[in-house]
């Protein structure tokens, strides 16, 4: 904390910030958030900082996922129920092959930035700037569409709120509930092959839940039946908007990042003399790093210095996006050095950017193959290290898309353009992501025989 104020990332230098043209309307909107209610809590945070750290000892696993982007045009609840739904699936198949608690964390309430490889577009020859997520920009292609406006930061704020409210219902008013098993189907993944293999979990968790009951355990005397946590998380890539969200807790004197319980740095942002490390080397939420083929290993390990000094379990999860082509590679050197460094750290593998492809008819697309691929090498490496392959994180989506290549209905790339409905990159469907909950669910059911 030497040094460390929440504004003292504004004398680093920054990438991946927009430029906007009313620098007091910026100013303005900031001073009105920075007045505007928590849209998370310090004790929340806490609690996600011990579950976490019960992940890198390899007592839990964590499941973080959800859009690439949220969209302010795709807004509503029915989205968010489908995706809160796949996530508690996807869960429910983890938890009961493998026999440990599943941590969930979304990519949603506040994931409306992206990084994007070039500051400009050009399209028929016209040059605007790029598209940097609804909180910045639009993605309608005219000068004033991508003309970044301060007043979205206050959309993205309310957008967000009701999200979190909309979560926490689902999470504690019963949805939850684990009798409610059979209920979480959608119905496309009803007539896969996923789901005839879903509704035979369901069919035994049934028969598990009678069992417990005859036994005097029921959802009305143990909330855990019938409640959940999901926690939050996105990208802290606008940093004015962290910033007026940071509130110091009354209880310790520490300083928290209120926009979401998580937050992560992303490949292109995570110099350790600029910006956006020194905004979250002040903040005491869990910390994502995302660890991508260009990572050496003296930087992260100076990284790992610079945002948990104090090497705190649960403070940092290193997010590996490597491809699957390049993970037995180049993992295996980073987690020895990590593993001697002695700072216990969640390892996660994020499959999807690293087999990102062009399809040929035009659309971006991913592999479900490619997915499952760097996915089984992920766990690969950390078994041959003596280490701990702690969680996935996906983009994905409880919608009916067709984004991503394969999985059990075999989207081929003539079949994306029946549902592509991404505004940045591709995501899994609801079928694909059960798909690989089972393959992950399986990967950790044979750990827990090996132990």
């Amino acid at each position: 904390m030497e040094n460390w104020t929440p504004d003292s990332w504004r004398s680093k230098p920054i990438k991946q910030h927009p430029t906007y043209p009313d620098q007091d309307a910026l100013y303005q909107v900031e001073q009105v958030l920075g007045e505007y209610p928590p849209l998370v809590f310090a004790g929340e945070i806490r609690s996600l900082t011990d579950e976490l750290a019960q992940v890198a000892e390899g007592k839990a696993f964590l499941l973080q996922g959800g859009d690439c982007a949220e969209s302010f045009a795709e807004f509503n609840a029915n989205k968010i129920r489908d995706t809160f739904k796949v996530m508690l699936q996807m869960a429910v198949v983890m938890t009961f092959a493998g026999s440990c608690p599943v941590v969930k964390i979304g990519r949603m309430a506040g994931q409306f930035a992206k990084p994007r490889s070039s500051d400009t577009e050009t399209i028929d020859g016209i040059e605007l700037p790029s598209y940097r997520g609804d909180i910045i920009n639009d993605i309608d292609f005219t000068a004033g569409a991508r003309t970044p406006d301060p007043q979205r930061l206050l959309s993205a704020y309310h957008q967000s709120s009701a999200t979190l409210n909309l979560l926490r219902a689902f999470a504690t008013g019963g949805f939850a509930d684990l009798h409610k098993v059979h209920q979480w189907t959608q119905g496309f993944v009803q007539q896969s092959p996923q789901g005839e293999k879903y509704q035979h979990l369901a069919a035994q968790i049934d028969q598990t839940m009678a069992f417990i009951e005859a036994c005097g355990i029921s959802s009305e005397n143990t909330p855990q039946l019938k409640e959940t946590s999901l926690y939050t998380s996105h990208e802290a890539l606008l940093l004015g908007y962290e910033q007026a969200l940071t509130r110091q807790d009354s209880l310790t004197g520490d300083w928290y990042d209120c926009s979401a319980h998580m937050l992560w740095i992303g490949d292109r942002t995570r110099q350790p003399d600029h910006a956006h490390v020194e905004f979250l080397r002040g903040v005491r939420n869990p910390v994502g790093i995302k660890v991508g083929p260009s990572t050496q290993v003296d930087d992260l390990l100076r990284l790992l210095d610079i945002l948990n000094p104090a090497q705190i379990p649960g403070r940092i999860t290193l997010i590996a996006r490597m491809g699957a082509d390049k993970i037995t590679e180049l993992l295996p050197p980073l987690v020895r050095a990590v593993k001697a460094s002695g700072h216990h750290v969640v390892w996660s593998s994020d499959p999807m950017h690293g087999n990102t492809i062009k399809a040929s008819s035009g659309y971006k697309t991913r592999s479900v193959d490619a997915i499952l691929a760097e996915m089984k090498g992920f766990f690969e490496v950390h078994n041959a290290e003596g280490t701990h392959a702690g969680g996935v994180h996906f983009e994905m989506t409880g919608n009916d898309v067709t984004e991503c290549i394969g999985g059990a209905y075999r989207i081929t790339e003539e079949g994306l353009a029946d549902r592509y409905h991404t505004q940045c990159d591709p995501r899994l469907n609801a079928d694909q992501s059960l798909e690989l909950a089972f393959l992950i669910a399986d990967t950790l059911k044979a750990a827990r025989k090996e132990s």
